[in-house]
């Protein structure tokens, strides 16, 4: 074979498959741009729609992968490949990868679903997965919170989205719930109408709807009154505080501040001398012993 006929060879060779090589670059190169265009246009699309960031970005690179995806079997395809057994080969490699990350996955889309339906946003004071704190970041595989005592928990998505969700910021007013107990010789009428007093002096406490006071309990050495009032959700802690003191304060003709026995609050912090606690929505009642 001399060199006029490998010349001849290569000739007959390098136009056909020049051409399904030029053809293939093409095809990468429409299909990056392409790429690029529709994931522009999902992000600008999801912006309007007021979407979370953290989905725009996701939704918009799953796009651009995916159209580069069927950019690269296109250009496959243009060289003679067989793209069948190719897409059958990625198919099950993303299925092995998919039963291997079973549980991450789990997660992604527990937190795909808390940005999409919005539960609970950053700020929010929560209970979920058994543990309460304040949200700091969602993320696509977990959620971070900030407990009452300034503790970092880190919870998997699919367990904050696959249980009960208690956000303690979904409205603006709360309820804050007061129990007071005070002694048999103490007139149950004069003592709420101090109460009352009190509660009318604290500008944070809501007028309507009006607070309820009742008798929910005779006790063995105490008249345990209920006082339900209202207020801002930003409020209850301060408010419960400063009405607790309005009432260690209070005196009328019978010194009822004197004889009560025991306050407890939901929301309560111990007022009583040499006591300390620290505010938990969540929590369970701290009892408040106040001294006669």
């Amino acid at each position: 074979m001399n060199i006029e006929q490998i010349v001849i060879q290569l000739r007959d060779l390098a136009v056909p498959y020049g051409i399904r090589i030029l053809g293939a670059i093409l095809i990468l190169i429409v299909g990056r741009v392409a790429a690029g265009l529709a994931s522009r246009a999902v992000r600008h699309a999801m912006r309007h729609a007021s979407l979370d960031e953290t989905i725009r970005k996701f939704v918009a690179r799953v796009v651009f992968v995916v159209v580069i995806a069927f950019t690269v079997v296109a250009a496959l395809a243009k060289f003679g490949i067989q793209t069948t057994s190719f897409v059958a080969l990625l198919g099950a490699a993303g299925l092995a990868v998919g039963l291997a990350l079973q549980g991450s996955l789990s997660n992604f889309a527990s937190g795909f679903l808390i940005i999409v339906f919005r539960p609970f946003k950053v700020g929010d004071f929560i209970e979920a997965g058994g543990v309460s704190g304040s949200v700091k970041e969602i993320r696509m595989f977990s959620t971070e919170l900030a407990s009452p005592d300034n503790i970092r928990i880190v919870i998997p998505n699919s367990t904050v989205f696959g249980g009960v969700i208690k956000n303690f910021s979904g409205y603006e007013t709360r309820r804050i719930d007061l129990t007071i107990s005070i002694g048999y010789d103490t007139s149950i009428d004069r003592a709420i109408d101090v109460v009352r007093e009190v509660l009318g002096a604290e500008n944070r406490v809501f007028s309507e709807p009006e607070a309820q006071i009742v008798v929910t309990e005779l006790a063995d050495s105490s008249v345990d009154l209920l006082v339900r009032c209202w207020a801002r959700r930003t409020d209850p802690p301060s408010t419960n505080r400063a009405t607790m003191r309005r009432l260690r304060r209070s005196r009328d003709p019978e010194d009822m501040s004197h004889r009560m026995a025991r306050q407890t609050s939901p929301l309560g912090e111990m007022l009583s001398s040499g006591g300390t606690t620290s505010w938990n929505p969540s929590g369970s009642t701290p009892t408040i012993s106040v001294a006669p």
